[in-house]
Formats: C-alpha cells, sequence, structure tokens
C-alpha cells in the first residue's frame, strides 16, 4: 500500500463519546468547556466556534444560542449580532491570520446541504489564492495544511484586537 493519507485529527471523530442531541446547544450550554469545544468568542445572543471538519485553515462558524432552524424566526437583535460579528471576524481573518478572500454562508435546511440542519449556523471560510487542487475533484479528499489546535489558538489570540 503506497497511497497513505496521514489524518491524526479524524482520530478523535472515531473514537471520541458522541454527544447526543444538538451539537451547537451541547456547546452553548458548556461553557466550561470552551477549549476543549474550540469555542473562540462567546456574545450575548450568539457564539463563535471552530468547525470541527473545516475546508481550509481556520474556517469557524457564528451560532445563535436559540436552537432554531428557520433564519426568518431568529430575533432582529441576535441576526445583527451575528451580522456584526461576521463583519468583524471577516477583518479577523483578512488582516490578523492573512486570508485573501473569505466565503461566508449558511445552508437552510438539509436539502440545502446543511449538515447540521436543526441549528442554523453561519460559516467563515478564509481563502488563499490557488488554495485548491485537483486532489479535492478527483480524490474526493480536502487537504488540510496545518494543525487544527494552532490554527485555534492563533485565531483565540486574534479575539480581543478584532471584536
Amino acid at each position: 500500500m503506497e497511497n497513505i493519507l496521514y489524518a491524526p485529527w479524524r482520530d478523535e471523530y472515531v473514537t471520541h463519546e458522541k454527544i447526543e442531541g444538538c451539537i451547537f446547544c451541547y456547546i452553548y450550554s458548556h461553557a466550561d468547556e470552551d477549549e476543549k469545544l474550540h469555542v473562540l468568542y462567546r456574545a450575548k445572543n450568539c457564539f463563535i466556534v471552530m468547525n470541527k471538519y473545516p475546508y481550509t485553515p481556520g474556517h469557524f462558524m457564528i451560532i445563535p444560542n436559540m436552537h432554531t432552524d428557520k433564519l426568518e424566526e431568529l430575533p432582529a437583535e441576535t441576526w445583527l449580532e451575528m451580522s456584526t460579528l461576521a463583519q468583524k471576524c471577516v477583518r479577523l481573518l483578512k488582516e490578523g491570520f492573512g486570508a485573501k478572500g473569505v466565503n461566508i454562508g449558511m445552508n437552510l435546511g438539509g436539502a440545502a446541504g446543511a449538515g447540521i440542519a436543526e441549528h442554523i449556523h453561519m460559516h467563515l471560510v478564509p481563502r488563499w489564492e490557488r488554495d485548491t487542487n485537483f486532489i479535492t475533484s478527483i480524490a474526493q479528499t480536502r487537504v488540510y495544511s496545518t494543525d487544527f489546535e494552532k490554527i485555534y489558538k492563533k485565531l483565540k489570540s486574534l479575539i480581543p484586537k478584532y471584536i
């Protein structure tokens, strides 16, 4: 066997206890586990957490505290807070983290591609010139070029300056 893809961060996925119920509600209600759960920031109505299975290094999400699958039912105050945080986080990713661009998106519902459809969330995905390659297209494999924990610590250290 010559082709081995080394992905040590996936070990936790197959060996870690599964959280019952909504993972985002669990994160919201367990502030004492913020470092373990990779929470970057908590605001009044929402929180920012690293995406455990990122598209690119530095991919994180802004998630309302309120459990809902309907953006249209989210209180305006919560949506405004999420939007304000998104603006600040784009600056953080560009200026502090060196991203050349940022994808922002929400997949509302399973039919729209949401992996966790029962609790809305906004993705912020930092991008760089030529950060995609053929392995994604031909092997359905994503290459994560750096250590997840290192990225978490770097982003966490930038939070006081940008938020």
